[in-house]
């Protein structure tokens, strides 16, 4: 079975990078995935401050993409990571989440986004699926801390 989640209110909304679940990462506390990740794109500027303080996650997307100011040259190599860091963070953060993630078991997670063919599957499911990868690599690494929690017990 494949498991897809797309918006908060979804059955698995939890997963959504808009989903209410902050945690603390690099010194400072940020309401989502969402707003992490958008201020990556503008570390060190005012543009990071703004987004860090955006009301929602929208919001701080709507900032992520402005053309203030230039994205860094190393972003398309760096993205895929700085997503992969904010999301471990946030499961290791939240238990009940975390529960929730482990509890789909092996199954395939896919971010149902129609119009995003890199973080989503597209439209036609022929995307990339990075965010649901990035998902199940979370998931194996956080199952592989428990068990190894497990057997020290």
């Amino acid at each position: 079975m494949t498991i897809y989640f797309y918006s908060r209110t979804d059955e698995y909304g939890d997963f959504c990078n808009f989903s209410s679940h902050g945690f603390e990462l690099d010194g400072r506390y940020w309401r989502t995935v969402e707003h992490y990740f958008q201020a990556q794109k503008f570390a060190g500027t005012e543009q990071e401050a703004e987004i860090h303080q955006a009301r929602t996650p929208g919001d701080a997307k709507g900032l992520g993409r402005s053309t203030k100011y230039p994205l860094p040259d190393d972003w398309e190599d760096v993205k895929d990571s700085i997503m992969y860091r904010a999301v471990l963070r946030k499961f290791e953060t939240h238990a009940d989440i975390r529960q929730r993630l482990l509890g789909t078991g092996d199954e395939e997670l896919v971010e149902n986004a129609r119009g995003d063919y890199y973080w989503g599957c597209g439209a036609d499911g022929t995307g990339q699926n990075k965010l649901g990868r990035i998902l199940m690599d979370v998931r194996g690494k956080l199952r592989d801390a428990e068990i190894a929690d497990t057997n020290e017990v």
